[in-house]
């Protein structure tokens, strides 16, 4: 066999096989989401993906980067331009990161702004971190956040949080599920405190995680 033939054989097989990838999908969008923690954040999508029954075909949750903001958004790029060479790309590429303490935050947010194509790529952070989002399932609270002696900005959030929501741990599969019973009142407490935010000229605290948790919910619409 020449190696010609062997070539169209081997694209070939893999057009069928891209074929047969689109076949399982749904018909609305497929979307990444690239997340920095290994645990918290990708368990709490994953268990969002399955209460909604969404198609794993179509959402794709990846938690293997490192926890900076930088390596977030380096490994969605990889993920995209994977996907993209093989004819098969995400509409939207969502990175979900803290503020915390990183020194790549600022200009993460930047280079994620102005990559292209246009409205791909977003950034979904949470300013000091996921665990505010958490916290308001239970309260409506727009106190900033800081470090305290030997405890850090994060942490002061999640000692907050654990005064509420004592099970909390960041190995639970099931935090989605477990809070979704209040999920509209940290809708609407995220959306407040975001605005309170902007109009003070302040990020501390605030996250757009319900905006992301809004597009999810109606993905299927």
């Amino acid at each position: 066999m020449g190696s010609e033939d062997l070539f169209h054989q081997r694209k070939a097989k893999a057009v069928k096989k891209l074929e047969r990838r689109i076949a399982k999908r749904s018909s609305y969008d497929r979307v990444l989401m690239v997340c920095e923690g290994a645990k918290t954040e990708p368990y709490y999508f994953n268990d969002l993906v399955q209460f909604y029954k969404l198609n794993t075909a179509n959402v794709a949750i990846d938690g293997s980067c490192g926890s900076s903001p930088a390596s977030v958004l380096e490994r969605a790029i990889e993920l995209w331009k994977e996907q993209s060479r093989k004819g098969d790309p995400y509409d939207r590429v969502y990175c979900i990161f803290d503020k915390d303490t990183h020194e790549t935050y600022d200009a993460t947010l930047r280079e994620i702004s102005s990559r292209k194509p246009k409205n791909t790529f977003f950034a979904c952070q949470s300013i000091p971190c996921f665990e505010y989002w958490l916290l308001l399932h239970f309260k409506y609270t727009t106190k900033p956040y800081a470090a305290t002696g030997g405890s850090s900005v994060a942490n002061e959030v999640l000692k907050e949080l654990k005064g509420l929501f004592p099970e909390y741990a960041k190995g639970n599969k099931q935090i989605f599920s477990s809070l979704n019973g209040q999920l509209e009142f940290a809708e609407e407490n995220a959306a407040r405190a975001l605005k309170a935010s902007q109009e003070n000229y302040t990020d501390n605290p605030s996250t757009y995680i319900h905006e992301l948790v809004g597009y999810l919910q109606n993905l299927k619409n």
